[in-house]
């Protein structure tokens, strides 16, 4: 079965509001195609105002502009979600920087820190913050938060805040999984593998050997695809995972299990 055979089978999502952060490209316009397609209402938030609208355009969802770091904009996305359809059913906190400045420790500069963190950490901080108290009234809900393979592995390519960050982002998906289980929410931590995005193609387009570099160590050898990385994301949203919760749901080709790759 293909995967548009998949999509069109699945409605396991019907009726159900998912909001997405990042929903303008990449991973979170592949996440919100796929949830539309099971049947939620996607409510897609981006900073990126024409991407933003575009993807609510196409999935037949709602746009809202938002600053992930802003508490106030934040609260205010929930809230439209909740009154436009009624639940908050779903949140995917998706959206995160991987900025040039971000590199080794020994030359990333406190400001390249702080930006990463507030982007990649804090806005994940503020979202679960928002959604919770809407789930928390229905008594059920799936969160499901961007962290990586970064976040249980180590790379001597370092971008420390952005790694430093998906492990916040890991720590904290676990601990609220556990603190919310017994009210019907599930927090999870997704991490995926590299993904096939536009901004990843751009980086290794001008750095051939930083690509070869990374697909050596990946046992399928190649790079996850954003529809993959979508697939997770509905089934961690779905009833189908209703008892993965407090966990890091590796979808990296196998990576981390990886000594050596096949040749």
């Amino acid at each position: 079965m293909t995967t548009s055979d998949t999509e069109t089978v699945c409605r396991r999502l019907v009726g159900r509001t998912a909001v997405i952060t990042g929903a303008g490209s990449g991973i979170g316009l592949a996440t919100a195609r796929r949830l539309a397609s099971e049947g939620a209402n996607v409510v897609c938030a981006d900073i990126d105002e024409s991407a933003g609208k575009a993807a609510a355009e196409e999935v037949g969802g709602l746009f809202v502009k938002v600053d992930v770091t802003s508490p106030e904009e934040v609260e205010a996305l929930f809230k439209t979600a909740f009154d436009t359809y009624g639940s908050v059913d779903i949140a995917f906190n998706n959206a995160g920087i991987s900025p040039p400045d971000d590199d080794s420790i020994l030359t990333t500069g406190l400001e390249a820190w702080k930006r990463v963190q507030d982007v990649n950490l804090t806005s994940v901080y503020l979202c679960c913050k928002a959604a919770l108290p809407y789930m928390q009234r229905q008594g059920r809900g799936s969160i499901i938060n961007t962290a990586s393979f970064v976040a249980v592995m180590g790379a001597a390519t370092s971008q420390i805040s952005y790694t430093a960050s998906k492990g916040g982002v890991l720590a904290m998906s676990r601990e609220l999984g556990v603190q919310f289980a017994r009210e019907g929410i599930r927090i999870n931590a997704l991490c995926p593998g590299p993904v096939n995005t536009p901004l990843l193609q751009e980086l290794f387009a001008k750095d051939p050997e930083r690509a070869a570099r990374r697909l050596v160590h990946i046992p399928l050898g190649r790079f996850a695809e954003p529809t993959e990385i979508a697939a997770a994301v509905a089934f961690l949203a779905s009833d189908d995972s209703s008892f993965i919760n407090a966990t890091d749901f590796l979808v990296d080709g196998g990576i981390s299990g990886a000594y050596v790759t096949p040749l």
